[in-house]
């Protein structure tokens, strides 16, 4: 597997692709909801691309400055047979390196509450009890710090 940033609208349109299969087609997000200013063009946002061996394209995901210092981690979404095959791990990771890189010293993101124990695992806290709804799915905030 590999992860890199997208640099070309070749690779975002494929990014786009594994978005649309996970969350319009599966968890049945409006796309209205789904794509949005950041999704333009590879300069509007951080945007990532995980491909298996032969270079398919299994996950997506971005991140762009939430805060001063502090990056929101956005639209992870990992094809479903790809699943449980550490490529989440990956995108996060990958995102996590490239926010550090640009001087960022923490992340946030909004966890579907089915995905909460795997932030977990990735050393994520849920930073408030509080269950809210984006795209009519239940998420929590989570966030974590890095350590230099």
């Amino acid at each position: 597997m590999n992860c890199k940033r997208i640099t070309t609208e070749d690779q975002l349109e494929q990014a786009r692709a594994v978005r649309f299969e996970v969350f319009v087609k599966e968890q049945h997000v409006s796309p209205e909801l789904e794509w949005d200013e950041y999704d333009v063009s590879p300069s509007a946002c951080r945007h990532y691309l995980a491909t298996d061996a032969d270079g398919t394209p299994i996950g997506a995901a971005r991140w762009k400055e939430y805060e001063p210092g502090i990056a929101k981690l956005q639209r992870i979404a990992v094809l479903k047979p790809h699943r449980g095959r550490s490529v989440g791990r990956l995108l996060v990771e990958a995102m996590e390196k490239g926010a550090r890189q640009e001087g960022f010293s923490g992340a946030v993101l909004d966890a579907q509450c089915s995905a909460e124990a795997f932030y977990r695992k990735l050393g994520y806290e849920t930073l408030s009890p509080d269950i809210f709804l984006d795209a009519g799915i239940p998420h929590v905030r989570m966030g974590k710090n890095w350590k230099e």
